[in-house]
């Protein structure tokens, strides 16, 4: 008996089948593959890494995450400083109050010692104006920790008299909450300490 032939078009089909299956399994596997590559292109690109001045290598996020905590601990203490030295017989109490916001217990300290001595009573009793002419802060990191130099220029209007001063100050900064308006940059000032306070003009 003799084996009967498949019909021709049939067999076209099944070819044409397995043709146009693997051309599809083609163009998948490519659009998987250029995706996978743009995915990890982009990936990345935002996972971009920095050379550190010691050659280590750090991600560039981390980088840019520093350089906002540097803008915010400046402002902090621009405000800071300019709110506890920056002062008169109409403002000082205001003042004073929002700059107890930004610093801990070493600012309160101070504050204290400042009326113990009688600091504000001489503001009040001759008027005298005390006002900021320049704030300069210098931050350095150590382990993840913040500490800050400032140096303040600061004039003390006599009336007749004007004498200006350069203070340097240094303490520490640590990360809270934030609290707006009262601690807008979420920074806490502690370990604050006046360090020299010296007299570079005085006008008559």
């Amino acid at each position: 008996m003799k084996t009967p032939y498949k019909n021709i078009y049939n067999v076209l089909k099944l070819n044409r089948f397995i043709v146009l299956a693997v051309v599809v399994c083609a163009l998948l596997s490519s659009t998987f593959s250029v995706w996978m590559v743009f995915n990890t292109n982009q990936k990345a690109l935002n996972s971009a890494f920095a050379i550190n001045t010691d050659g280590s290598i750090i991600p560039l996020k981390l980088v840019t995450q520093k350089e906002n905590f540097r803008v915010e601990a400046l402002a902090h203490l621009d405000l800071f400083h300019n709110y506890f030295y920056n002062i008169d017989a109409s403002n000082y109490e205001r003042n004073l109050e929002k700059a107890l916001w930004l610093g801990n217990s070493s600012v309160d300290n101070l504050y204290r010692q400042k009326k113990a001595d009688g600091v504000y009573n001489r503001l009040l009793q001759y008027s005298l104006v005390q006002k900021v002419l320049s704030i300069d802060s210098r931050i350095n990191e150590n382990n993840g920790s913040y500490s800050f130099t400032t140096t303040t220029i600061f004039e003390i209007n006599r009336g007749s008299i004007i004498d200006t001063y350069e203070l340097v100050s240094t303490g520490n900064l640590i990360m809270v909450d934030r609290n707006f308006p009262n601690n807008p940059h979420g920074l806490l000032i502690t370990s604050y300490f006046e360090n020299t306070l010296k007299k570079i003009s005085d006008e008559s």
